[in-house]
């Protein structure tokens, strides 16, 4: 899902002074029936308005003690003044959020990192991963283990990524609808059950850490429906090899506007989700003391199968993993680790502290 990054790059675009004259440029669109082709599909696709490498995931301190982290990459392409021969105009914008949920501390620590592309100080490379923005960075070797680096005064992440599944098409073989018209959509696989071994510094110490964790791909040039308000949405990486995705678009009335998903099951079968096979259920509710929202930070989730539905319980590793922005210019919203009945993952909440305008 995670389209919500863009309303910062929407800002940013709207304040780089590119606004020059000239016809806004076409953007391709998404269409079924398009196969991923790797290592390429790992790059960049900067024809594309948007774009982003989301990795979210649980870690393990050597005395066994968890927490979780987020480390997001953004890729948006204005299309705006591109025949500005200037190297100054902003014709690719790249951003990226990195984020640490320590129940030892009780809060969201969070970072982030802006620049235009250029200038051998930002880039992201197409035909494989390879993302730098500043002294941040994700890169994808041959081996196809990925490695950032993402950090500052709070916290750094130096973690590696070793695939163990295989790619997880999602949607119809990777053509993921957002709403009842066919362009609302994304291409989008993931990869889930990642392998993850690294350190993460804070105030000077450095802790090996260990985990698992999934990575999200999705580029796109549409928005949402303008009915959408904002999304739930989850990735949990299930007990035994499995691995569940799941989301719902909630309209103005708090109803849903569109839904879907797809579990793979430990023994390989897939399972893709209509609209009316996904219902999420509010358990419980947190108000958050840095904005006032309110979240449903304790979900259910119910999920029509062939063979009957199946539920999973979404209780988060502690309820403020509120991810406030808006001193550097960024969104408002509840993104954090959760546990299942056999599974562990991570739960994001968008559009309940303002809906979204897309």
């Amino acid at each position: 899902m995670r389209w919500f990054g863009f309303l910062a790059g929407l800002l940013i675009a709207a304040l780089s002074g590119v606004a020059a004259a000239s016809d806004p440029v076409p953007f391709p669109e998404v269409h079924p029936g398009v196969p991923f082709s790797f290592p390429a599909d790992h790059g960049a696709h900067p024809a594309f308005r948007n774009e982003w490498w989301y990795i979210t995931g649980w870690l393990k301190r050597a005395d066994g003690s968890p927490m979780g982290f987020q480390v997001t990459f953004f890729r948006f392409r204005p299309g705006i003044a591109e025949d500005n021969p200037s190297a100054f105009a902003a014709k690719q914008i790249l951003f990226a959020h990195a984020a640490l949920s320590d129940p030892k501390l009780g809060h969201l620590l969070h970072q982030e990192r802006i620049y235009r592309a250029g200038f051998g100080l930002a880039q992201a490379a197409t035909g494989d991963t390879d993302i730098v923005i500043g002294d941040w960075r994700l890169k994808r070797s041959a081996d196809g283990r990925f490695h950032t680096l993402v950090g500052g005064k709070d916290f750094t992440l130096d973690l590696t990524f070793a695939p163990t599944e295989a790619v997880l098409p999602q949607g119809e073989n990777g053509y993921s609808r957002k709403g009842p018209k066919p362009g609302d959509a994304s291409h989008y696989y993931s990869l889930p059950h990642l392998s993850v071994t690294g350190h993460v510094i804070r105030d000077g110490r450095s802790e090996t850490v260990s985990g698992s964790a999934w990575l999200d791909r999705e580029w796109s040039s549409n928005y949402l429906d303008p009915g959408a308000v904002g999304w739930d949405w989850t990735g949990l990486n299930l007990d035994g090899g499995g691995a569940l995705m799941a989301f719902r678009i909630r309209d103005r009335a708090g109803g849903t506007l569109w839904a879907g998903g797809t579990l793979r099951e430990a023994n390989g079968a897939i399972h893709v989700f209509a609209p009316g096979d996904v219902q999420f259920t509010p358990l419980r509710k947190w108000r958050s003391p840095q904005s006032g929202t309110i979240y449903p930070v304790e979900m259910s989730l119910g999920l029509r199968l062939p063979d009957g539905e199946r539920q999973w319980q979404l209780t988060p590793l502690f309820d403020n993993q509120e991810y406030d922005a808006r001193l550097t210019g960024g969104p408002v919203y509840w993104e954090g680790a959760v546990r299942s009945n056999g599974a562990t993952g991570y739960l994001e909440l968008t559009g309940y502290f303002q809906p979204l305008r897309m």
